[in-house]
């Protein structure tokens, strides 16, 4: 049984940053890849990063150069720093543990997380 806790959201002015967190409780495989998605009211759930249990990294082309995704495994700490931001980046903000170690080509499809966070909202201005 693994809980997943977001937190650091807020609201930014476009151009500025803005850094996400995830702390794990409970048991977890340390090697399980771990992504970030966020969801607009109105538009479906769409993947934006992930790293995998050796820190190999992934993002969404919309985010990519923009965000960057790590993990501090000792802590049990996932991370998502976002700069440049943009209205579009408007959203919650949710993380995921996946069922399986490696991310695959398919990270970005949440039938492959069984553990979700509660998300935290991130809002940015024009």
């Amino acid at each position: 049984q693994v809980q997943l806790v977001e937190s650091g959201g807020g609201s930014v002015q476009a151009g500025g940053s803005l850094s996400v967190s995830c702390a794990a409780s409970g048991y977890t495989y340390s090697s399980n890849c771990m992504a970030w998605f966020r969801q607009a009211p109105g538009k479906e759930r769409e993947g934006v990063a992930a790293i995998d249990g050796v820190r190999s990294t992934t993002y969404a082309d919309s985010v990519k150069g923009r965000f960057t995704i790590s993990r501090d495994n000792a802590k049990r700490i996932l991370y998502l720093q976002m700069n440049s931001l943009r209205p579009e980046d408007t959203a919650m903000y949710y993380c995921a543990a996946n069922r399986r170690p490696g991310c695959g080509v398919t990270w970005y499809h949440s039938y492959w997380y069984n553990n979700w966070g509660q998300g935290t909202q991130v809002t940015v201005s024009s």
